[in-house]
């Protein structure tokens, strides 16, 4: 496969390796994007990890919650443009679309686009937004939602940017008050700010610890000076870079970012916050949406567009 130029920018800036280091990867990958990263992995010259998150569409996350608190949803809908995705029609149309995920029993977005638009049951949730497209004048997907529900507690909520990031976060507490409200806010901060994959080490699976192992082992055989190490070193040295990034993917690991010692981690926070209210908080777990997660968006040339339709 020929290895271009796009291919090797596109790598290096997912990986913050060196141009010529991606051209290799890729070569020894036969262009394989995700192998190319494990490559560059192994090798221990990508400075971050893929970005799989790589925000591209534009649009909006609106989160809605009951008025007790105990039940929420997040949604996202992308339009093509910022223009539209700031425009008070659309938001007032995701809106809608918000009030209609709230009470929706579908398990998928298929079977939510099947049902009827509660704001006009004789179309569908699909229809809707066909008619949506036609009068604002630009492509639109309702992309995906997420319900939460919390009988024992509450669901916080924050939104970033205007609705660029949306959290959720279920707490489970015998006493609600505006302490407690707000730690669990801060926590929807930290979750927006830091981007935790999950809430706690027991969410982590024993595929991806072993998968991240064999990374860092590969990454220590090709360095002549770690290599050298005993076994028991060696093994120390993975368990502990396997227990610095557990500290920076799980939330509840993860470093407050408010704390003023720099040290306090989010469970200890919680913990403090729930002996001064003389209460049992546990964090449940998180919705995170960021518009355009995971979406590539088509890079255009203007220059090139418009002679395209000029036919120049």
């Amino acid at each position: 496969m020929a290895i271009t130029a796009a291919m090797v920018k596109e790598l290096r800036e997912m990986s913050g390796a060196g141009m010529m280091d991606c051209k290799k990867a890729l070569t020894a990958t036969d262009g394989d994007m995700d192998k190319a990263i494990e490559f560059l992995r192994e090798k221990g010259l990508a400075t971050a990890q893929k970005k799989a998150s790589r925000i591209a569409a534009e649009g909006i996350v609106m989160l809605k919650v009951s008025e007790d608190g105990k039940k929420a949803v997040a949604v996202e809908v992308n339009a093509e443009t910022d223009f539209v995705a700031k425009n008070e029609k659309f938001r007032a149309y995701v809106a809608q679309v918000a009030d209609q995920a709230m009470d929706t029993t579908a398990a998928d977005i298929t079977a939510f686009l099947a049902e009827p638009w509660k704001f006009d049951t004789a179309e569908t949730v699909a229809e809707e937004l066909a008619h949506q497209v036609a009068t604002i004048g630009e492509n639109m997907n309702i992309r995906r939602f997420q319900q939460v529900e919390e009988a024992e507690g509450f669901v916080a909520s924050y939104t970033h940017m205007g609705g660029k990031i949306g959290v959720l976060v279920d707490v489970v507490t015998d006493v609600v008050n505006d302490e407690i409200k707000e730690m669990a806010k801060n926590v929807a901060m930290q979750v927006a700010a830091l981007r935790p994959q999950y809430t706690n080490r027991s969410e982590v699976s024993e595929e991806f610890i072993a998968h991240e192992k064999e990374i860092l082992m590969a990454q220590i055989q090709n360095d002549p000076k770690e290599s050298q190490k005993p076994e028991k070193v060696i093994q120390g040295m993975i368990q502990g870079r396997i227990n610095k990034e557990l500290k920076e993917i799980c939330l509840l690991d993860q470093v407050y970012v408010k704390a003023e010692d720099g040290k306090q981690s989010v469970s200890q926070y919680v913990a403090q916050v729930a002996k001064a209210n003389n209460a049992k908080i546990t964090v449940k777990g998180f919705v995170r949406f960021e518009t355009g997660e995971g979406i590539e968006k088509k890079e255009e040339n203007f220059a090139e567009e418009v002679a395209k339709q000029m036919g120049i």
